[in-house]
């Protein structure tokens, strides 16, 4: 699903028009790239939780010449999925296949 597909769900399910949709869509992301900015975990119960996480500094290679390089510490966003979203996602998955229903019984054919 892209964001445009995310936006026309919006649109269809809440009868609103593509653009409050947009809107809505984008305040959305923009709320949690600001909060994960500013280092806060946002917690969407049922679904799951982001946050930040830290990566030290290394030493890297240039795949193209194989030189050296230093590469920065940075924050990476990080999505842990909520139990739910995960027992969702796997539902009916290593569970044997339901046999088909018995046909109906009718009256006795002679």
């Amino acid at each position: 699903m892209t964001k445009a597909d995310l936006i026309d769900e919006v649109s269809r399910l809440a009868e609103l028009t593509r653009k409050d949709s947009e809107v809505i869509v984008e305040t959305i992301f923009d709320s949690v790239v600001r909060s994960l900015r500013a280092g806060d975990k946002i917690e969407i119960r049922g679904f799951g939780s982001f946050r930040t996480r830290q990566r030290k500094p290394r030493t890297g290679r240039n795949p193209k010449t194989g030189e050296k390089v230093e590469v920065p510490a940075k924050k990476i966003p990080f999505f842990k999925p909520s139990k739910e979203l995960k027992d969702l996602v796997n539902e009916g998955i290593g569970e044997p296949a339901a046999s088909p229903p018995p046909p109906a019984a009718g009256p006795p054919t002679v």
